[in-house]
C-alpha cells in the first residue's frame, strides 16, 4: 500500500500555482490573422446554420468560434454550438456535413438511429463524408 505525502500550506500553495502556470502556458495567444479567421468562420458558420436549420427548426442559444486542437465543433445540452475556425479550410462538402452533424445534436444528442436520420435528412451521403471527415487532422490543417 502507498502511502501519500501530506504536503505542508506552503508546498501546497505552490503546487496550485505550478499547475495553473502549465494550463496557462497551453493557451495560445490571439494573432489578428487569427482574429480575422475567426470572423470569416463566424460568417460563413451562421450563414450555413441559417440555412440548414430551415429544414430542422432548432433553438440555438449561442454559436461559438474557437481554436480547438483536437475537435471541428461540439454541442452542449444548453444549445451552445461550437466549432473550430479552421472549418473555412475545409471542402465545402464536409463544411456542411460538420455544421449538420453538430445542429442535429440540438435534437439528439446521442449518435442513435433518430440522429442519423435526423442528419441524413439534409445529408444522404454523410456516411462517406463522415470517413472523409475523420480523417483530416484538425492538428495539420
Amino acid at each position: 500500500m502507498k502511502i501519500r505525502r501530506r504536503f505542508t500550506p506552503l508546498e501546497a500553495c505552490h503546487k496550485i500555482i505550478f499547475r495553473k502556470r502549465r494550463v496557462l502556458r497551453r493557451r495560445r495567444p490571439l494573432t489578428g490573422f487569427t482574429i480575422k479567421k475567426r470572423e470569416q468562420a463566424r460568417t460563413f458558420v451562421e450563414n450555413r446554420i441559417s440555412y440548414f436549420n430551415k429544414f430542422y427548426n432548432f433553438n440555438i442559444n449561442r454559436i461559438a468560434i474557437k481554436n480547438a486542437s483536437t475537435r471541428w465543433g461540439s454541442c452542449s445540452s444548453k444549445g451552445n454550438l461550437n466549432f473550430n475556425y479552421k472549418i473555412i479550410y475545409l471542402r465545402p462538402e464536409l463544411a456542411d456535413y460538420l455544421i449538420v452533424h453538430e445542429l442535429c445534436h440540438l435534437g439528439q444528442l446521442n449518435h442513435s438511429g433518430r440522429f442519423k436520420a435526423l442528419v441524413s435528412k439534409t445529408i444522404p451521403d454523410y456516411v462517406k463524408i463522415n470517413k472523409e471527415l475523420k480523417r483530416t487532422n484538425v492538428k495539420f490543417i
